[in-house]
């Protein structure tokens, strides 16, 4: 298993402020019927294409692709033209070739990375993922889902994505239930984006560790994560 590469990818954390109470999050529900994680509530974000160069520009695009939902576009587009694009990438054409015909630039420094995941639970297919977090764009952004990879997308809290998978209404994998538990932990965009700076980003492989005779699957303490493992049994992992 560990000599299958895992592929390159990006996701990324879209954060809004709302007022007196938790920060909400950008999150979409991947299709039934696609390979990987199939029906989880995730992130959005997908593999590095060679057209995208590097992993910011890869997650700022498939956030669009997904969602409809610009961020890191400078001027930022109206909704209107932001659903264009989507529909264009979709129509698979070129990021940079839309940029441009549009007169928009990226603005990169809006990212910061939280976390890199690079799991060994899937014997075909692995990914090595960055995780950035940004705050949603000036104004107030309804997500727009084309049928495909998504079958819905929804601002939601940290708290309230964790009680529904408790409450058998969405499924997570082991990465996003432990981000979500990290990002619970905070109370504005600007304190995840202080934790996120407060801690090295390092390749974090789950690993298989038996206590009293029970496995559990676990990650390493001291990297930002109030839970760092969680039993084998019954486990899923997309």
């Amino acid at each position: 298993m560990s000599d299958i590469p895992p592929i390159p990818a990006a996701t990324l954390v879209v954060v809004r402020d709302r007022p007196a109470r938790p920060p909400e999050l950008l999150m979409v529900e991947r299709a039934r019927g696609m390979a990987f994680a199939a029906g989880a509530l995730v992130f959005p974000g997908g593999r590095i294409d060679d057209e995208d160069g590097e992993a910011r520009i890869a997650a700022i695009r498939e956030t669009l692709e997904e969602t409809a939902i610009p961020v890191g576009l400078s001027p930022i587009p109206s909704p209107d033209t932001a659903k264009a694009l989507q529909a264009q990438l979709i129509g698979v054409r070129q990021f940079d070739e839309l940029l441009a015909e549009h007169r928009l630039s990226l603005d990169l420094d809006v990212m910061t990375p939280l976390a890199r995941w690079v799991p060994k639970f899937h014997a075909t297919r692995r990914f090595d993922t960055l995780f950035f977090v940004a705050r949603e764009p000036d104004g107030e952004w309804h997500p727009n889902v084309v049928p495909g990879e998504c079958s819905s997308a929804l601002w939601i809290s940290a708290a309230d994505a964790l009680e529904r998978e408790r409450r058998g209404k969405a499924q997570l994998i082991f990465p996003t239930r432990r981000n979500l538990e990290r990002l619970a932990l905070h109370h504005s965009f600007e304190a995840i984006r202080a934790d996120a700076e407060a801690h090295p980003i390092d390749p974090i492989t789950p690993w298989i560790e038996a206590i009293d005779g029970v496995n559990f699957i676990t990650i390493p303490e001291g990297i930002g994560y109030p839970v760092t493992r969680e039993k084998l049994d019954g486990l899923w992992r997309g």
